[in-house]
């Protein structure tokens, strides 16, 4: 099974090697085989070729397409405005900890830094700067604050499996290491392990998620 840095690695071979895709605009972002890819192309065909080469590369599971069309002849906008309206939209989405991420803005290119406690978090201020116009990619380099309380990480998976009512928690095992948790175990349907890896996901202290369970 390839790593998630050389499936990225991959992904942009491929983005590169097509020649109906400006590559240079477009950021591509793996997580456990899941494949993000955010900035802008010049037009509707380029966005599904793009989508094409990703679903060409080996070992891709699933692709979180977030591209935007954007024409030649549309306005740019300046950095400056594009890091206030990113810093206006954290401060009015709860779920994202204005105060602890740092904006970075070059070009249309946003970097995002600090650290937060909840992966959710993360997400989140991710997917909120990539819809401002004007953006042409993000640098996520945001870290997950390591919880004190860890130990008890694999107990509140559980509980949340449990709580689950599409999922049959005995189904799934769980294995802790540090802030890394491993999911094994066999399912029915892919949406079973997708509710598994987001359940782990947003247990307190998890910084990554090896999701091996078995569909069928």
């Amino acid at each position: 099974m390839k790593s998630d840095s050389q499936l990225q690695h991959d992904v942009i071979a491929e983005l590169e090697w097509d020649p109906s895709v400006h590559h240079t605009d477009i950021g591509v972002g793996v997580i456990d085989g899941i494949v993000t890819l955010s900035g802008h192309v010049r037009s509707f065909a380029e966005k599904v070729a793009a989508e094409k080469a990703v679903r060409r590369v080996a070992g891709v599971r699933a692709l979180a397409e977030e591209l935007k069309v954007r024409y030649p002849s549309d306005p740019k906008t300046a950095d400056t405005e594009i890091a206030n309206r990113i810093a206006d939209m954290f401060a009015w989405d709860v779920s994202i900890p204005d105060e602890a991420i740092s904006v970075k803005v070059e070009h249309g290119w946003v970097t995002l830094s600090g650290t937060v406690d909840w992966y959710f978090q993360k997400d989140a201020a991710r997917r909120s700067a990539g819809k401002i116009n004007g953006v042409t990619g993000v640098s996520d380099l945001v870290a997950l604050r390591a919880m004190p309380a860890a130990s008890d990480v694999r107990e509140r998976i559980m509980a949340a499996f449990e709580r689950s009512a599409d999922l049959d928690a005995a189904a799934v095992t769980i294995v802790t290491d540090g802030g890394k948790v491993t999911l094994g175990g066999r399912v029915d349907t892919w949406n079973e392990r997708r509710i598994a890896e987001r359940a782990a996901w947003a247990a307190p202290g998890v910084s990554s998620v090896v999701a091996n369970i078995v569909v069928g």
